[in-house]
């Protein structure tokens, strides 16, 4: 018997057998009950996501012989007719290969006769935003006022290119993409009834392949099939679509975070070796950046789908939020470019060097650059002031130049310098900022106050509203960051209750408001700024204005 491709043979027969349409079968399913039907409809969508199966089973529930419903027997000759793509009343026109006035017209001269066996004369055509202007001026009369037998299904990936005359002539239903998820539950209820051994991770990229698209999904598992002599492994399946293993990507990007060009790039010459696609690299690169944000902010969020939870997690906890907001855009940036390269390995390469060479500044950097051009200007102040002095005035001859010494002003002696600070309420906030810390655990300082300190134990208190973020592994590294700063052994507390103290978080959010509140009226007050209000009756647009030394 013929091999018949799983595309083909899972096309759904019925509304119930649709894969996650409910808003548009539910629709019609209602119109059909209610005989409220209306003579043209258009379905709209991406490629794959059912479409033209909607059109048939509609057409279908239209013609069945048991009468005009939502379930069509499927048994009768009309329904079999229907399923095989032969039924003489139901005109399939693909609009790409008849675009011409001419074929237009043809069909709309046979719209008056009746229908030769059915109940109506269905008219379906695909990818109408292919018809040329003058075959849609040709379409819209009868489209308006067609005959009571006449049914209009269109369908197009493109509505945007269909007229507005003809969009207000129809219902319109958009079928949306399908989430990975969805697609990988019906792949598994489509293995189980073929019996084809699989890998969960294989459907999972294959999901991902897929782009919302069912019918690309059972187009590549039939070709994976294939692929693994009638079985789903998931080493195959990336092979397959030249992706390589997660944990290549969650070592390109620990490496990134720690700062490790060396290793980085002999990361890199392993996962070439595998003749991959580096856009499919960037892009998942992308969709983990994504997972590591989304588990800064909602831990709890993080789904454990493909086994990565762990991976996330950690990765979260190294890398600071605005690091992984700025490799994200990096990521999203040179996937775009990456086409352009001369070589994709060397354009993989030069994202990966981006995301080393451009890292935001930290508040501990921002100190020591600060310290560093004290530094500097002290230096410069000092050989300034060297070279201004004036030259020793002569010592008489009868004076010693001892006695001249002795009437200088003695110089002051140097201070031993302080200890580091053991600690207290008023520098909490300096002592977050310079710990060597970032990510999750620099979050879980800032939302702290400080409490008190008795002995080795210190106690801060969380504010409720961050409660997620205490965790113990965070407050492992958060003690052994105080321990090092502090120099001295640490034992930390932290509760979760009512603040009597400002956090380092708040303080931060607080100054941020004053340095907006104080440019707005730097701005409202500006002489020019007014004048230009007086003459154009301009007014000052919420939210246009920042301070111009906002760091945050």
């Amino acid at each position: 018997m013929t091999y018949q491709v799983l595309a083909r043979k899972w096309r759904p027969r019925t509304f119930e057998e649709m894969v996650g349409q409910e808003h548009v079968v539910k629709a019609l399913i209602n119109a059909l009950d209610n005989d409220r039907l209306h003579h043209a409809f258009l379905f709209t969508g991406t490629r794959g996501v059912g479409k033209t199966t909607v059109a048939r089973i509609l057409a279908k529930s239209l013609n069945c012989e048991q009468g005009v419903s939502s379930k069509p027997c499927g048994e009768c000759a009309t329904c079999r007719e229907v399923d095989q793509g032969r039924f003489i009343d139901l005109i399939e026109v693909d609009a790409a290969s008849r675009t011409k006035v001419e074929d237009t017209r043809e069909l709309m001269d046979n719209v008056q006769y009746a229908p030769t066996r059915g109940r109506y004369k269905v008219y379906l055509i695909d990818e109408v935003h292919m018809l040329s202007t003058h075959s849609f001026n040709a379409l819209l009369k009868t489209l308006e006022e067609p005959p009571p037998h006449v049914k209009f299904l269109l369908a197009t990936t493109d509505p945007q290119k269909v007229p507005v005359t003809v969009l207000s002539r129809c219902l319109q239903f958009s079928l949306k993409r399908l989430p990975a998820e969805m697609i990988v539950e019906y792949l598994q209820r489509l293995l189980g009834a073929e019996e084809v051994c699989f890998d969960q991770g294989a459907l999972v990229l294959i999901a991902r392949a897929a782009d919302g698209s069912m019918r690309d999904a059972l187009s590549l598992l039939d070709q994976a099939i294939a692929h693994g002599g009638g079985e789903l492994r998931d080493n195959e399946v990336r092979m397959m679509l030249g992706t390589i293993e997660q944990t290549y990507v969650f070592e390109l990007l620990r490496q990134i975070v720690a700062g490790n060009g060396q290793a980085l790039l002999e990361e890199v010459q392993r996962i070439a070796t595998q003749a991959p696609d580096f856009g499919g690299i960037v892009a998942d690169m992308i969709t983990v950046l994504q997972r590591i944000a989304l588990a800064q902010v909602v831990p709890d969020a993080i789904d454990d789908l493909l086994g990565d939870r762990d991976a996330v997690m950690e990765l979260a906890e190294q890398a600071s939020p605005e690091e992984v907001q700025l490799f994200y855009q990096i990521a999203l940036n040179g996937r775009r470019d990456l086409p352009l390269a001369p070589e994709p390995r060397s354009g993989f390469e030069m994202i990966l060097l981006r995301m080393l060479a451009f890292r935001p500044v930290t508040g501990e950097q921002q100190v020591a650059g600060d310290a560093n051009q004290t530094g500097r200007g002290e230096r410069s102040a000092v050989r300034g002031a060297q070279a201004k002095a004036p030259l020793p005035a002569i010592t008489p001859a009868g004076e010693s130049s001892a006695d001249a010494v002795a009437e200088l002003p003695p110089a002051p002696r140097p201070q031993a310098p302080t200890n580091p600070n053991r600690g207290s309420e008023g520098n909490w906030k300096q002592i977050v900022d310079s710990l060597r810390v970032g990510g999750m655990v620099k979050e879980l300082a800032m939302h702290c106050s400080w409490v008190g300190r008795e002995g080795s134990r210190v106690h801060l208190m969380l504010d409720p509203a961050n409660a997620q973020l205490r965790s113990e592994s965070l407050e492992k590294r958060l003690a052994e960051a105080l321990q090092t700063h502090l120099g001295e052994p640490v034992r930390l507390e932290i509760e979760v209750g009512n603040l009597t103290q400002v956090t380092p978080a708040q303080e931060r959010a607080r100054d941020a408001a004053q340095r907006q509140a104080e440019a707005e009226k730097a701005v409202a007050e500006d002489p020019n700024v007014q004048a230009l209000q007086d003459v154009f009756s301009a007014q000052i647009r919420d939210g246009s204005t920042r301070p111009l030394n906002d760091s945050h």
